[in-house]
């Protein structure tokens, strides 16, 4: 009875120690990295208020996933993360969004950057549709461009236009051509 009672908290211990391994070895299949990484740009780009001015970005870690980028609604950091909380396999969400601080100026801005890119007859072609590839950042005066274009021509169609509108500061042209990079 005694060395019963000696072997039982070793037990114990033993198998709260398996189970602590069990959890930190965890193994994570490529195949459901990419199926969590293809639902959460899902849910994103369903955000209701997730638009031109907008620009959420993450990383896949295993069953985390770290959200990255810029918003003018504070609301939208906040679905942001629930949304994807809400996908299954995910464990943690660290979100990292910024919240765009409230300007009158940088609200003109975007109206003016807007219209000066999407409404240019050759980079026409990408204001159709609700999710535009092309995202305009703007803080304080400066501007990112962030997304995807077919051309290299049109990236820097895009980054002239910006440059061209008055009160801009500074532009960041991160836009991406397939194949090419940044």
């Amino acid at each position: 009875m005694l060395a019963l009672r000696r072997i039982t908290p070793v037990i114990l211990f033993l198998s709260i120690v398996m189970a602590g391994m069990a959890q930190t070895n965890k193994q994570f299949s490529a195949k459901a990295q990419e199926r969590i990484t293809k639902e959460v740009r899902h849910q994103i780009l369903m955000l209701p208020y997730f638009g031109t001015f907008d620009n959420i970005v993450f990383q896949v870690n295993g069953y985390d996933v770290v959200l990255y980028g810029q918003v003018v609604q504070p609301t939208l950091k906040s679905d942001a993360e629930r949304a994807v909380k809400k996908i299954e396999g995910v464990e943690h969400v660290d979100n990292r969004i910024e919240v765009l601080p409230t300007s009158p100026n940088d609200d003109r801005l975007r109206r003016d950057l807007f219209i000066a890119i999407y409404r240019y007859g050759p980079l026409q072609r990408y204001g159709v549709g609700s999710n535009r590839p092309i995202h305009i950042i703007v803080d304080h005066g400066n501007v990112t461009l962030e997304g995807v274009v077919d051309r290299e021509s049109d990236k820097n169609m895009a980054g002239l236009r910006a440059n061209g509108v008055p009160g801009v500061f500074s532009v960041r042209n991160n836009l991406v051509v397939p194949g090419k990079g940044r």
